[in-house]
């Protein structure tokens, strides 16, 4: 028996491994849908960079997967060796060993992953039949006067829902109807609450709501009993369960949904808030208004007194006396006009007079003279004395001016300034 080699009938060309293996990821990757795996984990084994690999198993197969970096952190379930758990995530094939393998996005332990399947296979079913739409729900009131919150009067919830209130000044009148939420039982109590407010008739608007929890906690308020009875309660629901990122049935059936019950204090307080800001403006532009009508009104009444206190005789009267007054002053003032101009002529006119006396030139002679003669009086004889110098002269009392002229033996006077002595020359 020939084989097709033999025969010459090859089946097609020869791939590499790397070719056949890329073929086989192109495949699986495009063949195989992303989606939920159960199993145990093994062999988990989690990187310096941060990835994470573990296997999947159960009796019949093992289940390569990693958890990359990214994804890691923000898984909330601690994977350990033993764990049973969903892994949501799609196949790929890791070429360089020929291997598949599950990049794992999301993982849940196995219980939770039961109740999230029931939650969304219940959610669909009651978004089908309508219990969801938009048409079916009412507004809240926007100022509600008196409010019934369904919650356990011993969880921090109520007490964060009664601070927040009072903390934005809301005026009206809190309930709490108390009821278990969480555990059997609570869906019923929380039940029979919505029923005894609704046939009381007093309330304008009702609250449903606890603190944040597992989906194991917040179960209660994805039971059909409850989210069928939310969704008929003829009274205004809002549903505050859970942090904002928990979801239950009974947002969907409520007619709002607020993410915690902090956001639905301040939801409902948002109203009156707004209407006392309003108020408050108002009351600021009613008392604007009123003092400008006052104003012009003021304004108005000075002007009729003015035009009335002009039209009577007294005005008149008034004004003839006001020109009276003017004319006086008028007067004065040119009377004092003409006097200054007068005294400034007579003071030009004894200004020049003061130019033509002789006194001035006097004045200046004797000043000349005086300094002719302070001048005359340094250079005098008794000035030079004055100064330590001496006069020598011989006996006749001439003064000597030379040398030359003195002889051995001739007697001479040396005149000081405070007196004479009689010396002898050599």
């Amino acid at each position: 028996m020939k084989t097709d080699f033999e025969s010459g009938d090859a089946p097609g060309r020869v791939e590499s491994v790397s070719e056949f293996t890329r073929r086989v990821k192109t495949v699986l990757e495009e063949g195989v849908r992303p989606g939920w795996v159960r199993g145990e984990v093994s062999n988990l084994r989690a990187q310096a960079s941060g990835h994470v690999y573990f296997s999947l198993k159960d009796s019949g197969a093992q289940l390569a997967c990693v958890l990359f970096r990214g994804d890691a952190l923000r898984q909330s379930v601690a994977l350990r060796d033993g764990l049973q758990l969903l892994a949501y995530g799609e196949v790929s094939v890791y070429e360089q060993r020929g291997q598949y393998q599950l990049i794992v996005r999301l993982v849940v332990e196995d219980g939770q992953g039961r109740l999230q399947q029931e939650f969304e296979r219940l959610k669909r079913r009651l978004a089908d039949e309508g219990l969801f739409d938009a048409a079916r729900k009412v507004a809240i009131p926007p100022m509600p006067d008196t409010i019934g919150f369904i919650t356990s009067p011993t969880g921090a919830a109520v007490h964060d829902f009664i601070r927040i209130l009072l903390r934005r000044g809301w005026r009206g009148r809190l309930v709490v109807l108390p009821a278990k939420v969480q555990g059997e039982g609570a869906a019923a109590e929380m039940i029979g609450m919505l029923g005894q407010a609704a046939a009381l008739g007093v309330f304008d608007l009702l609250v449903i709501g606890r603190g944040g929890g597992s989906l194991e906690d917040l179960w209660a308020f994805n039971e059909e009993p409850l989210v069928r009875a939310v969704a008929a309660c003829p009274v205004p629901i809002i549903s505050a369960v859970g942090h904002e990122i928990d979801f239950t049935l009974c947002d969907f059936a409520a007619d709002v949904r607020a993410e915690t019950p902090s956001a639905a204090a301040e939801l409902i307080s948002s109203s009156f808030v707004s209407g006392g800001e309003r108020t408050a403006r108002a009351a600021e532009t009613m008392a604007g208004f009123i003092e400008a009508a006052f104003e012009r009104s003021a304004e108005r009444l000075d002007h009729a007194r003015s035009r009335l206190r002009l039209l009577s005789p007294r005005g008149l009267i008034e004004q003839n006396q006001l020109r009276l007054d003017d004319l006086s002053n008028r007067s004065l003032a040119a009377v004092r006009s003409g006097l200054q101009r007068k005294r400034q002529d007579l003071t030009a006119v004894a200004g020049r007079y003061r130019g033509c006396s002789p006194e001035p030139r006097i004045s200046l002679e004797s000043h000349r003279l005086l300094a002719l003669w302070k001048r005359l009086q340094a250079a005098s004889p008794a000035s030079m004395l004055n100064r330590g110098f001496a006069i020598v002269r011989d006996e006749k009392g001439q003064p000597v001016q030379r040398r030359a002229s003195v002889k051995a033996g001739q007697r001479l006077t040396n005149e000081f300034a405070d007196g004479s002595v009689a010396v002898r020359a050599e």
